[in-house]
Parts: structure tokens; sequence; C-alpha cells
């Protein structure tokens, strides 16, 4: 050990994706991960839903309600990898997160646009959304997943 070095300033190494700083979550860090886990849910339950009405023959295209349902799970992955990155604190999972709450404020839109009961799933979807958006660019979300703004190093 050098002169110039003590233990006190003997740094863990970082590993690579998870926050600096491994203090406690921040509640709003834990509000973001639980509805973004919460959309991915409802994901796999709509697609489960439309998959099982394919392979039953409910619906007049077999072929279309399958492919409906298989993609619906498979992009329920995004918010659930998220979901599960932001509840372990992980800086990586930022990006998927605000990347599903954006793509959902598109199919709120569309759901508000129909005359049936898809008016109030459009609006609880726009509900989650914006707000898992704001508290995804909270400064304390950000501080805790390790995340500067441009430019800034610490």
């Amino acid at each position: 050990m050098s002169s110039e070095q003590t233990p006190a300033q003997t740094s863990v190494p970082e590993t690579a994706g998870t926050a600096p700083a491994a203090g406690e979550r921040p509640r709003r860090l834990t509000y973001a991960a639980a509805l973004a886990a919460l959309e991915g849910i409802a994901l796999v339950a709509a697609g489960g839903w439309i998959l099982a009405l394919g392979l039953a023959g409910a619906p007049e295209s077999r072929q279309q309600a399958v492919t409906g349902g298989l993609t619906l799970l498979v992009l329920a992955l995004l918010p659930l990898l998220a979901a599960r990155g932001l509840w372990q604190v992980r800086r990586w999972s930022r990006g998927p997160a605000v990347i599903t709450q954006i793509l959902a404020l598109p199919v709120a839109y569309n759901l508000l646009q129909a005359d049936s009961i898809a008016i109030g799933a459009g609006i609880a979807l726009a509900v989650v959304s914006v707000t898992a958006l704001v508290l995804l660019v909270n400064p304390a979300t950000t501080r805790a997943l390790g995340i500067t703004g441009p430019g800034r190093t610490g």
C-alpha cells in the first residue's frame, strides 16, 4: 500500500448496470416498478385471454387471435423486465421503463377513441403511463439509479 492510498480511500468497484450508492430504494422508484409490473401483468392477462379465445375458436379469425395473443405475451416482457430492474435499482432499467410508458400513451389514446368499455381502460392506461413517467424522471429516482445529466460526471 502506498503512502498516498489509505484504507479509507479504497473504493468498492461498481458492477455494471448498478447504481453507485447501494442505499435504500426511494419510494418513487418502488412505485414506478410497481406500475411497470402492473402493465406487464395486464399485458400477460390480455395476451393469455386473446390466445385462449383464439385456441378455443371463438373469434372470427383464429390465426389473428393466436398471433395477437402471442404478440401481447412477448410485449409483456419489456415492462416486466423493466419492473424487475427498477425494483433491484439497476441503472439500465430506466430506459425500457420510459420506452414502455411512451409506447403506452398512443395505445391509451386509441382506447379513448372507442365507443365501448375500452374508454375506461384508455383512461386507466393514460393515468398509469403519465404517473410512471413522472416517477421515472423524478430527481430522487435518477439519483438512486445513478443517472446523471448530460455532461455531468458526478
